[in-house]
């Protein structure tokens, strides 16, 4: 039988309820993966870009910026020739640990399950 649905998110209201806010900031898969690769530590843009598989110049760039205005990462220019800048999370992009980590331990679940049903997992 399926657990009830706790209260609080029973009377979360339609627009603004904290699931709401997170997918503000977990919006699209970049921005997932981003705070995903950043947990570990601080990332150069290249490097960044490499461990997510190569999304274009452009996306990881608007993500980047989308995430910093939000106030989850910090991106650091050191000045030096050529510039190198780094991406770090904040404390408030690293607070989102527990949630990413509950996404992956369904995900594993999800996909264990659908190989046990001898269905392949879904991309």
């Amino acid at each position: 039988m399926e657990e009830p649905l706790p209260e609080e998110l029973l009377r979360a209201p339609a627009a603004g309820c904290g699931v709401e806010r997170a997918l503000e900031i977990l919006e699209g898969k970049w921005s997932t993966l981003v705070l995903r690769e950043l947990l570990s530590g601080p990332l150069r843009f290249t490097e960044l870009r490499a461990r997510l598989g190569g999304p274009s110049p452009k996306t990881l760039t608007d993500r980047l910026r989308m995430l910093e205005h939000q106030g989850v990462l910090t991106r650091t220019v050191h000045a030096e020739v050529p510039p190198r800048v780094v991406y770090e999370l904040t404390a408030r992009g690293r607070s989102i640990r527990p949630v990413l980590m509950a996404m992956l331990e369904w995900g594993e679940q999800d996909a264990a399950a659908h190989v046990v049903a001898g269905r392949p997992p879904s991309p």
